[in-house]
């Protein structure tokens, strides 16, 4: 079975496909850009992580450490449910979510879509997990994994028909670099992951191997 890079390696072999060459070459210099500028590159590991509260798929308010009280949190930032990058990583981690709960942990997922975009998604893709909306990307900021968009990567999804200022609810173009961190009961970050190629995600097992690692360290 292919894991989940290898299945998100042939969706991008697809993407060239369907769009022009120079204009994959110019989205590949605009992503290498973003990771060279460090804009993005996320906290780190032993930072001590935010809180925060943002509105589920439901409109229910759930307080990030108010979730820890019951756990490690797996928390994860995508782009939103129009990415099929995305989506591949979200059902990944559905299909993995039992092990996590048997080791504790929860799963929260963030993305700066609208709620009523959120809702849609979660009705479709029937989560067994938190979908946040992160509106206008302040909990992304506070992660330091918000960027604006550059051109080279806003021509690429208008040509899809994507335009993330209604579909986010917002009057700017902006993003989070795909993200994912673990992090333990007392809010400190034990991993974390943030790649600006939003074509490259985290194994869920390398997650799965972090938390058993976190459980020996008494958490």
């Amino acid at each position: 079975m292919e894991n989940l890079n290898e299945q998100l390696a042939v969706m991008e072999e697809n993407l060239k496909t369907v769009i022009p060459l120079e204009a994959y070459r110019l989205l590949q210099q605009s992503l290498e850009n973003l990771q060279q500028s460090g804009v993005a590159n996320g906290l780190q590991v032993g930072d001590q992580a935010p809180d925060f509260t943002l509105k589920n798929a439901l409109g229910s308010e759930i307080n990030f450490y108010q979730a820890l009280n019951n756990g490690p949190v797996i928390l994860s930032f995508y782009r939103g449910g129009w990415c099929p990058y995305c989506n591949l990583q979200l059902r990944a981690l559905q299909a993995i979510l039992p092990r996590f709960r048997e080791l504790g942990a929860n799963l929260i997922a963030v993305s700066p879509q609208s709620p009523d975009n959120t809702i849609g998604q979660q009705e479709k893709e029937r989560f067994g997990f938190s979908v946040l909306s992160d509106n206008n990307g302040h909990v992304a900021s506070q992660f330091h994994v918000l960027y604006e968009v550059p051109e080279a990567e806003k021509n690429v999804l208008q040509g899809f028909g994507r335009n993330l200022l209604e579909y986010n609810a917002t009057n700017r173009w902006i993003l989070p670099v795909p993200s994912t961190f673990v992090i333990d009961s007392r809010a400190v970050i034990r991993f974390a992951h943030a790649n600006s190629n939003f074509m490259r995600r985290v194994e869920p097992e390398i997650i799965l191997q972090v938390l058993r690692g976190v459980l020996k360290d008494g958490e």
